[in-house]
């Protein structure tokens, strides 16, 4: 396709060249996380800051690692894989935030996804619906290993992933509020952990562009455990899952270098 951006040799939304970035990628949302993040690489460099996506590059173990902002939602998230992959990129790592749903997800634990609802659009231009969207499993067990290596309280489980944060949580509010409700429900019954809005979208494209790719998130509260009238404090520190990408991430590099260069996905 044709590359709109001013300088030929950078991706037109992330503004990074190849060779600027590692094969191993740190994904939060928040471009402004992405300074605490490279604190945990060896000699990071601030390499773009462009729009939402701000990246960094440093090294972790002797090996290049970035940190790679995506903005809310799965355009923006979609738009950084595919660009980070046209760079060199191969193994991406998501960290952020989500909202609890069953009762014993609690403030500040840790969840670690095994499966994204695809209740959002993004994917659905990559897959059709039937497809699954489901994360690489090296990189999931990684994030276990990781979690419990710290003694986390953490979870394991599908996640729901939608387009709308307010439909979320003001569904009443909504015209189609009876169907937000309703499905709220269904995912209820079927153990959904948590709710977040990026993972279906990462995990379809990744499928797509044969990576891998993994997600992991704190959870800031749960409307649900507000709902019955348990302690739901707001926590808003997301080092602990920060901590959890990182070592899942050195994890990895471990292993990638005892098997040599891993095998076409």
């Amino acid at each position: 396709m044709k590359n709109y951006s001013e300088d030929a040799e950078r991706q037109y939304h992330i503004q990074v060249s190849k060779g600027e970035v590692g094969r191993y990628v740190i994904l939060p949302g928040d471009p402004k996380r992405c300074v605490k993040i490279a604190q945990y690489l060896e000699n990071p460099v601030l390499i773009a800051d462009n729009r939402e996506y701000v990246t960094y590059t440093g090294m972790l173990d002797g090996e290049k690692v970035s940190v790679t902002s995506t903005g809310i939602g799965g355009p923006s998230a979609a738009i950084a894989m595919e660009e980070l992959y046209h760079c060199g990129a191969d193994t991406f790592v998501r960290i952020g935030t989500c909202g609890g749903m069953q009762p014993q997800v609690k403030s500040g634990d840790i969840v670690i996804a095994t499966g994204a609802i695809r209740m959002e659009g993004t994917s659905r231009e990559f897959a059709p619906i039937e497809f699954p969207a489901v994360p690489d499993l090296e990189v999931t067990n990684a994030l276990l290993q990781a979690a419990k290596k710290k003694g986390l309280s953490f979870h394991t489980g599908v996640v729901q992933s939608k387009d709308s944060f307010y439909g979320q949580h003001e569904p009443e509010t909504k015209p189609v509020g009876y169907e937000l409700m309703q499905k709220w429900e269904a995912w209820k019954r079927l153990g959904c952990l948590a709710s977040e809005m990026e993972s279906a979208a990462l995990f379809t494209v990744a499928s797509y562009l044969h990576v891998r790719a993994g997600a992991c998130f704190l959870v800031i509260a749960n409307q649900e455990r507000e709902k019955l009238g348990m302690e739901n404090p707001v926590v808003h520190d997301t080092d602990l899952a920060i901590q959890t990408a990182v070592e899942a991430i050195r994890e990895m590099i471990q292993k990638d270098r005892e098997g040599g260069e891993k095998n076409a996905f």
